[in-house]
C-alpha cells in the first residue's frame, strides 16, 4: 500500500469520526455544550502555541485557554437560563471573564516582555477570533419563550451541514470546472467555479432540509433555510480564507496535528469561526430569534 493511500484511510477514518463525533453531540444540549467547550479550548491552546513561537510574542496559553473556556460556558448559561435558577442577575456570570482580561492586560507591566503590543494583541486575538465566534452556538442553539429557554439542535447542526456540502461540492466543482482563482494570493487552489457549484449543493441541502423540518407554526420557512446556507458558503469560505492567510502570515502549512489526516483544530473549525456568528446575525436580522 502506498504512502498516498494509507493518508487518504487515514483521513476518511479520522474524517467520519469527526462528523459522527459532531452530529451525535448535537442530540443532547448538554453534550454540546460540553464538546464545544472542549473544542474552543483546544483550538485556542492551539492558537496561542503557534503565535508563541513569533519573534517577540508570549502570550499566556493556559489563561487565555482557561478564559475562553469559561467565556463560552458563561454564554451558555446566560443562553439556557441557568442564572434565575442560581438567584443572580445573568450579567455576573461574565465579571469573572472581565477580571481575566483585565489581569491579562495590566500583567504586561510586570512582565518586561519585548514587545507587550504582540502580547496583548495576540491575547485579545484568542478571544475575539474564537472564544467569541465558538459562544455564538449557544445562540444559534437555545431560543428564549415565555416557557424558559428551549434547545434546538437543528439550526447549529445544519450551519455545519451546510459547511461541509459546501467543501464537498466546491472541491468537486472547482477539480472538475475550475479555471478562475477565486483569491490566488491566499489560497490558490479555490476556485469561482467550484465556489458556486458548493453553493448549489448547499441550496439542495437546505431545500431538503426545509422541507424535512416543515412546520407550520415554524418562521423558519425554506426561504429562509436557503438565505441561511448562503450565509453559510459566503462567510465559511471567508472564514477558509481568513485562516489561510493566518497561517501564511506565520509561515506554517498546518495550525496542527492533532486530527491525523486533517491537520489542527484551526483547519477543520476555520469556516465555522465566520459562519456560526454570522448566522446569528442573519436570524436576528430576520427577527427569527
Amino acid at each position: 500500500m502506498s504512502e498516498k493511500q494509507k493518508n487518504l484511510i487515514v483521513r476518511t477514518i479520522t474524517g467520519v469520526l469527526f462528523v459522527a463525533a459532531l452530529v451525535t453531540c448535537f442530540l443532547k444540549p448538554i453534550a454540546m455544550v460540553f464538546l464545544f467547550a472542549l473544542i474552543t479550548g483546544l483550538t485556542i491552546w492551539e492558537f496561542t502555541g503557534l503565535v508563541n513561537q513569533q519573534e517577540e510574542v508570549k502570550t499566556n496559553r493556559f489563561i487565555c485557554t482557561a478564559a475562553g473556556v469559561y467565556f463560552f460556558l458563561a454564554v451558555a448559561g446566560f443562553c439556557t437560563g441557568f442564572t434565575p435558577a442560581l438567584s443572580f442577575t445573568p450579567a455576573v456570570l461574565f465579571v469573572p471573564y472581565l477580571i481575566t482580561i483585565i489581569y491579562l492586560m495590566v500583567s504586561e507591566l510586570f512582565l518586561m516582555e519585548k514587545n507587550p503590543v504582540h502580547d496583548w494583541a495576540y491575547t485579545m486575538l484568542s478571544q475575539m477570533y474564537i472564544a467569541l465566534p465558538f459562544s455564538t452556538i449557544n445562540v444559534l442553539a437555545f431560543q428564549n419563550t415565555p416557557n424558559g429557554a428551549v434547545y434546538n439542535y437543528l439550526l447549529p447542526l445544519s450551519v455545519f451541514i451546510f459547511l461541509w456540502v459546501n467543501d464537498t461540492g466546491a472541491y468537486c466543482t472547482g477539480s472538475l470546472f475550475g479555471r478562475h482563482k477565486l483569491f490566488p494570493r491566499v489560497s490558490p487552489g479555490k476556485s469561482w467555479e467550484g465556489s458556486i457549484g458548493g453553493a448549489v449543493f448547499v441550496i439542495i441541502a437546505a431545500i431538503v432540509i426545509g422541507s424535512l423540518s416543515s412546520d407550520s407554526n415554524s418562521p423558519v420557512s425554506i426561504g429562509v433555510w436557503i438565505g441561511l446556507g448562503l450565509v453559510v458558503v459566503v462567510f465559511g469560505t471567508l472564514g477558509d480564507l481568513v485562516e489561510s492567510l493566518f497561517k501564511r502570515t506565520l509561515g506554517v502549512k498546518d495550525s496542527g496535528n492533532i486530527l491525523p489526516g486533517h491537520g489542527g483544530m484551526l483547519d477543520r473549525f476555520d469556516s465555522s469561526l465566520m459562519a456560526i456568528p454570522a448566522s446569528v446575525v442573519y436570524f436576528y436580522t430576520l427577527s427569527i430569534m
